[in-house]
């Protein structure tokens, strides 16, 4: 046991987290994410909201303060908009404020996001059910 640590945190979480460096990006995935087909490397948390699993994440990991954006979302696809309204995009944004005084939030395109998680250091897979609720973080350094 160690303190400080989050409980939602696994041993395999935290020694990624670990050995990420500056500049290097996570992804937290809802459940409906293909995770194993673009993840090098896959935390699975099933039983974790995204909001939970990011508050657990940015307790632990600064965000890039030289990066813009540094917190990246997935953006509505032209078919949904003006139908779906993802709530979540506030209250991640409410949480990474809470954590991070360095962030800096932009929104891509599905596929785009799709290609940055494929170079990502890891994909977390959460049990998040809202839709649109894929999120990037790109670490930053602890001064």
């Amino acid at each position: 046991m160690l303190k400080g640590i989050p409980k939602i945190v696994s041993p395999e979480l935290l020694k990624i987290l670990c050995e990420m460096g500056h500049g290097d990006e996570i992804v937290i995935a809802d459940a409906n994410f293909p995770s194993e087909t673009f993840g090098k490397r896959v935390i699975r948390a099933e039983g974790i909201s995204g909001t939970e699993m990011l508050d657990a994440v940015l307790k632990l990991m600064p965000l890039d303060a030289y990066s813009d954006p540094n917190m990246i979302l997935m953006q509505l696809m032209q078919c949904d908009e003006g139908k779906i309204n993802p709530v979540i995009w506030k209250e991640y944004e409410k949480i990474a404020h809470e954590n991070d005084i360095n962030v800096r939030v932009n929104n891509i395109d599905r596929f785009e996001f799709y290609e940055r998680a494929k170079s990502a250091y890891a994909v977390i897979a959460t049990g998040e059910s809202a839709v649109y609720a894929n999120i990037i973080l790109k670490k930053g350094v602890i001064k």
